[in-house]
This record gives structure tokens, sequence and C-alpha cells, in this order.
């Protein structure tokens, strides 16, 4: 995979990135990072297989911790859309890496 630049000018390996993202997620959710993405799981999914879980907005506070890892960690702001329950967890890394993006360009 390859590096994108941060506002500090050090190389982010898209992989570790991704890595981050799926282990972050995954510790906020309580579940094993193979059960969530290996399934490709909606996120009612999720949150039916969670025990930390219990509605919405606790997925949405996964969600949000994780973001805020990212902008710890990186230095990368992401805003997360609205999402039904529908939603499969690829798509939301997918909306998680453009969001990355996103923020990189805007640097």
């Amino acid at each position: 995979m390859e590096k994108v630049e941060t506002a500090t000018a050090s190389p982010i390996d898209c992989e570790s990135l991704v890595t981050d993202i799926r282990t972050a997620f995954a510790s906020h959710v309580d579940l094993p990072v193979s059960e969530i993405f290996d399934g490709d799981l909606a996120l009612a999914e999720i949150i039916a297989r969670s025990e930390t879980l219990h509605n919405s907005i606790d997925l949405m506070e996964a969600f949000a911790k994780t973001a805020n890892r990212l902008k710890k960690q990186y230095g990368i702001q992401v805003r997360l859309p609205a999402l039904s329950l529908d939603t499969s967890i690829s798509t939301v890394l997918d909306i998680f890496l453009a969001e990355v993006e996103k923020s990189l360009s805007e640097t």
C-alpha cells in the first residue's frame, strides 16, 4: 500500500492505518477484529453481537473514540455521516479512509 503524508510531514502507511482503525474499533466494541471485518458485519449485527453496545448511540460513541484515536495518533480529523444500521462495516471503513484522504488534502 502507499504512504500518505500527514500534517507533520511524516508518511503514514495506509495498511497500518487500516489495521489501527480495525483494531481500535474492535477494542471499543469488544469483539474480535476477524469477527467484525472478515464477516463484513452490518452495523446492526455488531450491536447485536457486542456485549458492550446496547444501541446505536453506543455504536456512534465507538466510532467517535476510533476517530479520536486517529486525531491523537496521526493528526487526522475524521467525521462520519449518519449511517443506517444495515450499512456494512466495509462501507464504514471505506468512508473512514475517504475522510482520512480528505483531511490530508486540506492540510
